[in-house]
C-alpha cells in the first residue's frame, strides 16, 4: 500500500448524504449535502434515489476540486442487508442484491454500497462497507424470551458503538478484541451494548420496545398496557408503532425531543421537565449496569457517546451513578465517518481481512 492513501466516504441518510475525502487517517474534506424533500418525493421506491444522489455527490466533489480519480478506495455506511457479524466487507454481487431490495428494511443506507460499487469500478479500485446496521453478534443466552417464537434482535447504533470501543481502547493501549466495555449511545435513540473481546454479545433493541426511553422512542413498556392500548379502539397499528418508535419518549412527555429545548426549560424551573428527563437518564444508568452484569462485572471501561452526550449535566449524573463499575470515558457526537474510514484502512493495510457478506 503506498504511504498517503485517499477514500471517499459516502454515509447516505433520509433527507441528506453526507461525504468526506480522508488521506490516511486524515479528514481533508466533509460536507453534509441535503436533498429537499419534495424532491425526493419524486422517487416512489429508495432504490430509484441512485441515480439522483451520485449526481449530488460527483457535483459536490467537482465544485470543490476533487477527483474521483485520486480515490485508493470507496467506503460507505449500509443499510438494508441481512444481519451478519460487525467487521469491514468488500462489497460483492449479493450485497447489491439485497441493498437493492432491502432485505431486512429500505433505508437511504442502503444505497450507500451500490453508490460506492459504482464509483469504485468507474476508476478500478475497490468499495467497502463497515459495520452495517444490522451488525448480529449476540450470544445465545442474551436472545432468549418468555415466548419460544419471539427473540431479542440485534438493533442498536453499531457503527458509532463499535468506533467508540475502538477508541475506547486505544486509550486503554489495548486493541478491540482485548477489552470488555459498556458503550452507551445517546441520540434520538439509546443504545447500551456489551462489547466482549471485540463482540457485541448483548444491546438493548435501540429501536423498539427495549432499554431506556429516549428523546422520541419509548423504550421498555409495561406488556399489559400495551396490550390494552392495542385493544383499545383507539389506535391503527400504524399509531402503535408511531408512538413507540417515532413519537414517544421526551416528546410524548413534554411536546419536544429537542434535549437543548428541554434543559433550558429545566433551567427556568420546569419540574416536570426536570423529573421526565431524569427519569431518562436515571434509565440509561440502570442500562450500563445491567450490561456490566453481562459482562460478569469484568467490565475495564465505560463509554458514553451520541449527540445528547454533550450535555454536561447528564453525563455527570450517568458518571455519578455507574462510576462504581469502571472508568467512565466521554466521547460526544458521532464518529461515523471517521469509522467507515478507519474500516477501510485497517483492511488496505492488512491489518484485518475484507471479510463476505453472505447474505
Amino acid at each position: 500500500m503506498r504511504d498517503k492513501v485517499k477514500i471517499l466516504v459516502i454515509n447516505p441518510g433520509s433527507t441528506s448524504t453526507k461525504i468526506a475525502v480522508f488521506e490516511n487517517e486524515n479528514k481533508i474534506f466533509q460536507t453534509n449535502i441535503a436533498h429537499e424533500p419534495e424532491e425526493l418525493k419524486k422517487y416512489k421506491e429508495i432504490y430509484h434515489q441512485l441515480d439522483f444522489r451520485k449526481k449530488a455527490i460527483l457535483d459536490m466533489l467537482n465544485m470543490n476540486n476533487i477527483k474521483l480519480s485520486d480515490m485508493c478506495a470507496v467506503v460507505s455506511r449500509c443499510g438494508g442487508l441481512n444481519y451478519c457479524e460487525g467487521g469491514t466487507y468488500i462489497v460483492n454481487e449479493k450485497t447489491l442484491e439485497d441493498c437493492k431490495i432491502g432485505i431486512v428494511g429500505k433505508h437511504a443506507a442502503s444505497l450507500g454500497p451500490i453508490i460506492a460499487n459504482d464509483f469504485a469500478n468507474e476508476i478500478g479500485v475497490k468499495a467497502y462497507f463497515v459495520d452495517p446496521t444490522t451488525v448480529d453478534e449476540m450470544q445465545p443466552v442474551a436472545r432468549i424470551t418468555g415466548l419460544p417464537w419471539i427473540s431479542r434482535k440485534s438493533k442498536f447504533h453499531a457503527l458509532n458503538q463499535k468506533a467508540v470501543a475502538r477508541r475506547l481502547a486505544k486509550e486503554l493501549n489495548k486493541r478491540y478484541d482485548e477489552v470488555n466495555v459498556v458503550i452507551a449511545h445517546l441520540g434520538g435513540g439509546i443504545s447500551v451494548a456489551a462489547h466482549q473481546k471485540g463482540r457485541v454479545v448483548d444491546v438493548t433493541d435501540s429501536y423498539c420496545g427495549d432499554g431506556p426511553f429516549s428523546p422520541n422512542r419509548c423504550g421498555a413498556l409495561p406488556a399489559d398496557e400495551i396490550v390494552d392500548m392495542c385493544f383499545s379502539g383507539k389506535y391503527e397499528k400504524k399509531d402503535i408503532m408511531d408512538l413507540l418508535t417515532k413519537n414517544g419518549g421526551l416528546l410524548q412527555h413534554l411536546g419536544t425531543s429537542e434535549v437543548r429545548e428541554v434543559v433550558q426549560r429545566i433551567a427556568n424551573g420546569d419540574e416536570k421537565a426536570a423529573l421526565v428527563y431524569n427519569a431518562m437518564i436515571y434509565q440509561t444508568a440502570k442500562a450500563i449496569g445491567s450490561y456490566a452484569a453481562a459482562l460478569g462485572g469484568k467490565v475495564d471501561a465505560v463509554g458514553l457517546t451520541g449527540g445528547i452526550v454533550n450535555d454536561k449535566v447528564l453525563v455527570a449524573k450517568i458518571i455519578e451513578m455507574v462510576s462504581f463499575i469502571a472508568p467512565v470515558k466521554v466521547y460526544p457526537g458521532e464518529f461515523e465517518m471517521e469509522a467507515l474510514a478507519e474500516g477501510c484502512l485497517r483492511v488496505l493495510r492488512g491489518e484485518e481481512t475484507a471479510k463476505i457478506y453472505k447474505g
